[in-house]
């Protein structure tokens, strides 16, 4: 039998309170890890790499992951500065190959890396997960940072959900939901002013998507050549949530914009982060079937799931309930894995980790990132890992 996934798990840094020694207890054996102190568009040294490294090596992991080598807005926008950013990125990257960590996930998401609307949604059960609720996305748009000829965006349906919605709101919660909104990268604790985020919307007024696949395009002519000299796999993680919001455009959100993306420059450092959360929030998105169509470009697995509501709002459901078929998804990757092992290809491991959780149990007690408690995932790495091995037990 080939070899099973390989199971990791996202460590934010010394300061998370899910530290190395209790994601040792759950079976893991890789990290998921970026240096999420040093500002985006900056160079990671080789010293700073090399103390994270020994830091993670030292609790017996391994470096397997970085998420994310975030990538400056300058490139995005394609401004005469850019060069200068992607210069540093392949630095960045020289340095990481030196040290042996050979993937590298990172996005081109505009502005927001991710977007919810609440962050305690309460399940029946009383576990508590993430939300994005379209009504409340919107009012934040229309009454909040009033976005110009923001009403063309929606319906008249949804503009009256969202105004009662706002309606109902209290000072603080309208606060809340725009701290929400607006955090900035993971791993940051940072929050982007009303007046920050404005300001981004201003400069990307005249970037639609045409524009920034071109801006996707020239960033990855220009780094995967040296990445696949370097022995890195580079791999793009969807958009979330996969549709534009806010006026900005996005890019990487169907299967479609996925073939783009590996076609813009075909390497075999040219690759996915397949994540089921973020492109199953899409129903026209088939996941089984991208995974199929795919599943050679894919280097690195976000596994979850949402339940898709009918106005467009989701919620982070349990890892193996929701919306997608994921048992069907599984299967697919290990049919991917048997076709790799039957060819002698490498990378069979396919680095995997149990995506976000839901706060449970003692995690309520804890201001751990936001989708990152240790209980909720350590549940989804328990059922990912039965599933697994169940189906490979079958075939």
């Amino acid at each position: 039998m080939f070899a099973n996934l390989e199971q990791t798990f996202r460590w934010y840094g010394p300061a998370d309170l899910v530290n190395l020694a209790a994601i040792k207890q759950t079976g893991a054996t890789g990290i998921v890890h970026a240096l999420h102190h040093i500002a985006c568009g900056e160079v990671w040294s080789h010293e700073e790499i090399h103390l994270r490294k020994t830091m993670i090596e030292k609790e017996g992991f391994k470096w397997s992951v970085v998420e994310s080598v975030n990538i400056h807005e300058t490139i995005k926008l394609g401004l005469s500065d850019r060069d200068f950013y992607i210069e540093n990125y392949i630095q960045t990257l020289k340095n990481l190959s030196s040290l042996g960590i050979k993937t590298v996930c990172y996005n081109f998401m505009p502005v927001l890396d991710w977007t919810r609307t609440d962050l305690n949604y309460q399940l029946p059960n009383g576990a508590v997960a993430l939300r994005f609720h379209l009504p409340a996305l919107i009012a934040f748009d229309l009454f909040i940072i009033e976005r110009e000829n923001a009403i063309h965006d929606y319906t008249a349906t949804q503009q009256n959900e969202a105004k009662i919605y706002f309606e109902s709101l209290d000072h603080q919660q309208k606060q809340t939901l725009s701290n929400t909104i607006l955090a900035g990268l993971p791993g940051t604790g940072e929050v982007i002013s009303l007046f920050e985020f404005k300001d981004y919307l201003e400069r990307y007024q005249h970037v639609d998507a045409s524009a920034l696949k071109n801006n996707l395009r020239y960033f990855l002519k220009a780094v995967i050549p040296h990445a696949e000299d370097f022995g890195i796999k580079m791999c793009i993680h969807p958009d979330d949530p996969p549709a534009p919001i806010f006026g900005l455009p996005r890019v990487v959100s169907t299967e479609a914009d996925l073939e783009h993306v590996i076609n813009s420059y075909q390497s075999p450092s040219n690759g996915i982060t397949f994540c089921t959360g973020s492109l199953g929030a899409r129903p026209d998105n088939d996941l089984p079937g991208m995974i199929a169509r795919l599943g050679k470009h894919i280097h690195f697995l976000h596994l979850r799931t949402v339940q898709r509501e009918p106005d467009g709002s989701f919620y982070e459901s349990d890892h193996l309930h929701g919306s997608n078929d994921m048992f069907a998804v599984m299967k697919n990757i290990v049919l991917e894995q048997q076709r790799r092992f039957k060819n002698a290809e490498p990378d069979i491991a396919i680095p995997m980790r149990p995506d976000h959780g839901h706060k449970l149990l003692d995690d309520i007690n804890h201001h751990t990132v936001p989708g990152y408690p240790i209980i909720g995932r350590l549940k989804g790495l328990a059922e990912l890992r039965g599933l697994e091995m169940g189906i490979k037990g079958s075939i």
